[in-house]
Order: structure tokens, then sequence, then C-alpha cells
């Protein structure tokens, strides 16, 4: 699910206001690249070498639609073989892609992006706002269950005229640019309604190999319109769910980048020699989630009390070993702009778990919390934490260790309590419009709050920095005390790469510096 600093401003988004200044306030008009200029390096790129990753998250049910990723290998298939419109710098700023700009309206109803002139698909096709326009409306089709869909169900109509894609919203976002770097929003040719699994799109690789759940290949395509990027001759992506495996092949040089590398081990893999770790602190963060509308945990009572019994301080210590921070159960913290610290941070109470739990009327039965390390690194540890904590409230969890192939499609918003994690968004209105709003596909704990929907949207159109933050702050409050997601900590990205690997650049966004590590790295 994405389903990630070093950075100088800590990975934060610019704020709504800086935001409003550059495009609005002053009528400057379209918002483009010169604007908000993406990083660089002072190496010069090398040209050359395969480039091999060693990832977890792929399943053999796994498929190159951009609407089915979910999960990380598909994700990072989709990133290196397509774009989106925009993407988002490491310190929050806008990178353009396939748009040059987007000018709005002075009330943020309607968008007017620029479409990039001589950009090639990986079939010789040149891209045109058509493309885009297609793209769009098969995302905004709801038996696509794209991830976008909550986000695309904000537009009341979509347009192609010459060069620009235009969007009017049913009510005015002041951020709808960034909504637009969804991952699953990459372009393909007549919209992928033709095949949309055929992997092809505009990026500097082209797909070769496809293999689900076990690897994919890609080449470099040499008609890519960005020049500055795609230094491999060839990325190979393995599929290496097993963490200790996954160590070893970077150890021993099978692989030069892993994810997930485990927070208890970082410290060892640092003394390997060629070896470098990498963590990055942002808006991940890993979570336990309930079924507001399957019982038992269709009851608020014992979703707080399951909520009041988890020790976070001992889950953070002994799970994250430092790689991260507390969370308060709702998926936002300080790396968002409109972030309000006032709301009080939850802690463990047994005695008041107890009562809830009593409260809620309970059979006593097992609680089943089903859990996998694919979920996140030490999902199974942390689960077995939450068991003892719970138990200290009278609180029977019972834990269901499920396989890793499998998980995403026969476990996650399907079952009703299991563990999962999300890298978050780069805005708090993209994060809940994508698993919170009622009405959003992958509304993982099915709270549906006819409020929050109201708020959400009024907030997308809030102009006023504080009257939003205060907006906001009620939908905090409103997922945190009634939502059926219990959020212990927040998580560094943790990652492994062999020194020869150049170019690396912190980006709190998501991990692999978003997604971009086989676009920007090189070997030197």
């Amino acid at each position: 699910m994405t389903k990630d600093s070093n950075s100088p401003t800590n990975g934060l988004p610019l704020s709504r206001r800086t935001f409003l200044n550059a495009t609005m306030a002053v009528g400057i008009g379209a918002l483009g690249a010169s604007a908000f200029p993406g990083s660089t390096h002072a190496e010069t790129p090398k040209k050359g070498g395969i480039l091999k990753m060693g990832l977890g998250g792929g399943e053999s049910t796994n498929s190159l639609d951009p609407a089915a990723a979910i999960s990380e290998v598909p994700v990072h298939t989709l990133r290196t073989w397509g774009e989106p419109l925009l993407d988002i710098n490491p310190d929050g700023t806008f990178d353009w892609r396939l748009a040059e700009s987007a000018e709005p309206s002075k009330d943020a109803k309607t968008w007017a992006f620029k479409i990039r002139g001589g950009v090639q698909f990986h079939n010789g096709k040149t891209m045109t706002a058509e493309d885009v326009l297609a793209t769009m409306r098969r995302h905004s089709d709801a038996k696509t269950k794209s991830a976008a869909l909550g986000i695309m169900r904000g537009i009341a109509d979509m347009k192609a005229d010459g060069d620009k894609f235009i969007v009017t919203l049913a009510a005015p976002n002041i951020g709808l640019p960034f909504l637009m770097s969804t991952s699953a929003l990459v372009i393909q040719p007549n919209g992928g309604l033709d095949n949309p699994g055929a992997g092809i799109g505009t990026n500097a690789y082209r797909v070769v190999e496809n293999v689900p759940g076990v690897r994919y290949g890609f080449e470099r395509f040499a008609n890519y319109w960005d020049q500055s990027r795609g230094h491999f001759d060839q990325v190979q992506i393995l599929v290496i769910n097993d963490p200790s495996a996954r160590t070893a092949a970077l150890q021993s040089g099978q692989v030069h980048i892993i994810t997930k590398v485990s927070p208890k081990i970082a410290h060892l893999l640092k003394r390997a020699p060629g070896v470098e770790v990498k963590n990055v602190t942002g808006r991940a963060h890993y979570v336990f989630v309930m079924l507001c509308d399957t019982a038992p945990f269709d009851n608020n009572d014992l979703r707080m009390a399951l909520k009041l019994a988890i020790d976070r301080e001992e889950m953070v210590d002994k799970i994250l070993a430092g790689y991260g921070k507390v969370g308060n159960d709702f998926p936002i913290n300080g790396a968002y702009a409109d972030f309000d610290d006032t709301i009080p941070q939850r802690t463990f109470d047994p005695v008041k778990a107890a009562e809830y739990y009593k409260k809620s009327g309970h059979d006593g039965s097992p609680i089943i919390l089903r859990v996998s390390d694919v979920a996140f690194p030490g999902a199974v540890d942390a689960a077995q934490l939450f068991q003892q904590s719970a138990a200290k409230a009278g609180i029977p969890l019972q834990i269901k260790q499920e396989p890793g192939d499998g998980y995403w499609s026969e476990v996650w918003n399907k079952q009703p309590f299991c563990a999962t994690y999300w890298g978050g968004r780069p805005t708090q209105d993209q994060m809940y419009s994508t698993v919170y709003l009622s009405t959003a596909d992958w509304n993982e704990t099915h709270f549906k709050n006819k409020k929050f929907d109201e708020l959400l949207v009024q907030a997308r159109g809030e102009f006023d920095d504080a009257k939003r933050k205060a907006l906001y702050k009620e939908m905090d409050l409103l997922v945190r005390d009634e939502g059926g997601t219990i959020c212990p900590m927040f998580n560094d990205y943790v990652e492994g790469i062999r020194s020869e690997v150049k170019g690396w650049e912190a980006n709190s966004v998501w991990e692999l510096m978003n997604g971009l590590a086989p676009h920007k790295c090189w070997f030197g």
C-alpha cells in the first residue's frame, strides 16, 4: 500500500499558503517546473550495468495493471515502467513529469494541465492529452477497483483540449496536483483500456520479463524523453519475501538494493563490507486494522478497548529499535503541514482497556488477529507483543500467522482484523481520500462517517490555514476515536544498498527514493 529524512526540510510538503501564493494569489497562473526546481547531483552519473533489487511484498497473483498495484513489488514495478503527470520531490515540491504545468481557476474548481509534447510510449505511439483523459476515465470506473478511485470521485468532468487535460471538480481542491502524483495514475496508451496489464508506459525502462511473485526484467528505453534519468542498461526486480534471505542476498552481492531491512539487524548490517544502510523518516506507519462493519469490531467500545490495550512505547522500542516513533491511531504525524500537535497522545492503559472491554459485552471468545511478516518487518513479533499487553487487560487476543503469498489478496481488506502498513501520502487530503473516505475502494477499515466525508470536502477548498487545520483536527479525532485503525508506530524506511550504487537521495514520500532509485542512481 502505497499501498518516506535527511533533506533540509525533513521531507515536509510545501505549505498550502506557499502553494496558493505560487499559483493563484497574485495571478501567476500556471504552476510549472520553474517554480519548483528538482534536486540535482554534484556527481556526473555513469551509464551502464544491471541493477538488481531484492524486494519484499510480491505475490504470484500480482499484475502489471496499475489499478491493481496494492503492495510494494507491484508499485515498484509500476514506478519502473510508468509515469504520472507529476511526482513529489524530496523537499515536498512538485517534479513535473508528463505534465509541464497546471493552471487553476480562481476558485480552484477547474484545473488545466499542460501535457508534455514529444513523449513516446514504449510501443512507439506518441502520448497525447487524449491518452491522459482515457487513463483518468479508466481509474474513475468503480470496476477497476483502483487505488485512485476515491480521488477520481471528486471529479465532475474531464476533457482533453489540444495539449491540455482539463479537470472540473465537484468542489474546490487547492491541492489537486498532489493527488495526480498517485502512483496508480501512470499514463497508458488509450488509458490502458485495450490491455491494462500490458506494462506499456513512458518511463526510462520498458518491461521485458514478467514472472509475478518471482522476478521482473526491464531494459533502458532508448527514446525516453528525459535523458537525465535511467542510467542502467537493465533493471531486475527479484521478489525475496523472506527478510533473512533479502539481507543475505545483499551481503553476498547477489542484489544491489533491498527494502524493509529489519531495524533489529540494521546496526549489524552497517558493519558488513560494501554495504550501507539508509533510513529516512516520513509518513510511513504500521497498523492493525479492524473492519468497523463486521462483528465483533462493529462495536466501538471493543475497538477502543483494543486501542488502549497496546503498548506503543514497548513496540517502538522492541520492533523499530529507534527507527521510528509512536503513533496515535490516525495516519497523520508531523510530516504533514496541517498536523495538529495538540491532540493528546493515546497511551497504554490496561485498566481503561478492561473497562471498555467489559462495556462492549464481548463474549470472551478469542479475538483473531491475522498477521504475516510481509505486512511489515517484525509484524509477527509486534502482534505477539500486542497479545501480551492485551492479556493484561483481560482481552483474549489470538494470533493467526498467514502465509506471505496471498496475504494482500486474501487477508488484507477481507479479513476483519489484520496487520498492514502504509507509506503515507504527500498531503493529508490524499491520505484520507485514499483510505478513509467512505467511498474509497481502499477503505481498509470500512470506516464510513458522513461527518468525516463532509469535513474532508470542506477542507479541500479552505484557503485559510488556521480554519483548514481545525477541520483536519476534527477529522483526526473522528478517525482516532471512532475508526478501526490501531496505529502504534510511524516507521522509518530502512533500506540496504551496495556501496557501488551512487546518486542515492533521501526521499520521505515513499521507500527507495519514492520508487525512483532505478531512475536516479548509477554504478560508480
